[in-house]
């Protein structure tokens, strides 16, 4: 059973895709995802290219001994043929390597970042291997400096990271390699025990763009309530898409050099009482799924099984399910799309999806790519 809890989201498009149509970038949107190398039924030539332009491979991370990156030859195999299809795809896309993500180590890369000789190493072997197996650009997923010194340290890293690129792509006379980041929603971390700021006059400076991870604002560490994990707006607090985006574009990075990020996985509870069952409704646990985690695709299932009722939330800007205690706060193509107009009325320079193997038969990255063509 689905219903919509508002009815004009049309026109709330429609505001978005008029007001985008004057300041949208001039640069080419960026329509990028995340690639789980872990993926075991998902290959690189499942992804359908059509739907995107950058493609990360998600991840390497460098030895924490030698710093250096040092790819076995099964890990080799598997970057050279991740290039090598999606460079043949028609059309083509272009190929990052994702370095870190939320299961490294954060302080090895504190370490890396904190001296200029282990700086140089880091960057020189990424450099090495993105050259060697035919990717186009790096981006490092760093989650998160801890305190202002590390964020400090970050800003003088991309500084000589960019720095590298441009000496090696003169040397080589070949085109610099792409430079990003993904980072927090915020540019300011104001919910943390240490206050801290992205360092983003070396950000705007150095890299290309930085994917803004605008999901999780709600999970498994809290469940007295259940939340709209990836919310637009939150009337409660400034933990949204909406704060987030804004407050990194109020901190002087370029309008074309932020990219919002869109989860294709929901996060659930359990509810205290099943007849309470909106947003911020008391819940005693997670929900289905591991660690309250289901994919996209899973979502969709579950609704289908279980005959959930499905609501979409013109306030957060989110969509949520339930059937009986169980409850999913997610993204659908509604809400997706809506964010789609926001971020073009921002005039942001894309999005990206986490991850890409989650996603229903492309339904919803078929719906994103639409919706931010409809300016372009």
């Amino acid at each position: 059973m689905a219903r919509l809890k508002y009815v004009d989201f049309l026109s709330i498009i429609l505001c978005f895709t008029i007001s985008a149509g004057s300041i949208r970038a001039s640069l080419p949107a960026i329509k990028g995802a995340y690639w789980p190398s872990w993926s075991e039924n998902f290959p690189p030539s499942s992804i359908d290219t059509t739907l995107f332009t950058h493609i990360y491979y998600a991840f390497l991370s460098p030895s924490n001994v030698t710093l250096k990156f040092e790819i076995p030859d099964s890990t080799g195999k598997r970057l050279l043929n991740f290039t090598t299809v999606l460079h043949h795809k028609n059309p083509p896309v272009k190929t990052l390597i994702s370095i870190a993500g939320g299961g490294a180590d954060p302080q090895l890369f504190a370490r890396i970042a904190s001296q200029a000789r282990s700086r140089e190493v880091f960057i020189n072997s990424a450099i090495q291997v993105a050259r060697k197996f035919g990717f186009d650009g790096l981006d490092l997923d760093w989650e998160f400096p801890k305190d202002p010194k590390e964020m400090q340290d970050l800003g003088l890293l991309f500084k000589e990271w960019r720095y590298a690129i441009q000496n090696e792509a003169k040397s080589t006379n070949r085109p610099a390699l792409l430079l990003t980041a993904a980072v927090y929603f915020s540019v300011e971390f104001l919910w943390a025990e240490t206050y801290r700021k992205f360092p983003v006059a070396s950000m705007k400076e150095n890299l290309d763009w930085i994917n803004a991870m605008c999901y999780d604002y709600h999970g498994s560490w809290d469940t007295s309530a259940t939340g709209a994990q990836a919310a637009l707006y939150d009337s409660k607090s400034n933990i949204s898409t909406s704060y987030g985006l804004k407050s990194w574009l109020g901190a002087g990075m370029p309008r074309h050099k932020v990219v919002m990020g869109l989860p294709l996985y929901g996060r659930t509870w359990k509810l205290k009482d099943p007849k309470i069952n909106g947003i911020r409704a008391p819940a005693v646990g997670v929900g289905p799924g591991e660690d309250g985690v289901l994919t996209f695709s899973q979502v969709e299932k579950f609704n289908k099984e279980n005959s959930a009722t499905v609501v979409y939330d013109l306030e957060t800007v989110s969509t949520y399910s339930y059937a009986g205690s169980s409850w999913i706060g997610y993204d659908d193509t509604l809400s997706t799309t809506t964010k789609i107009g926001f971020a073009q009325a921002l005039g942001l320079r894309g999005y990206f999806f986490w991850a890409l193997s989650y996603d229903k038969e492309w339904k919803i990255s078929r719906q994103a790519s639409r919706a931010w063509a409809i300016v372009d």
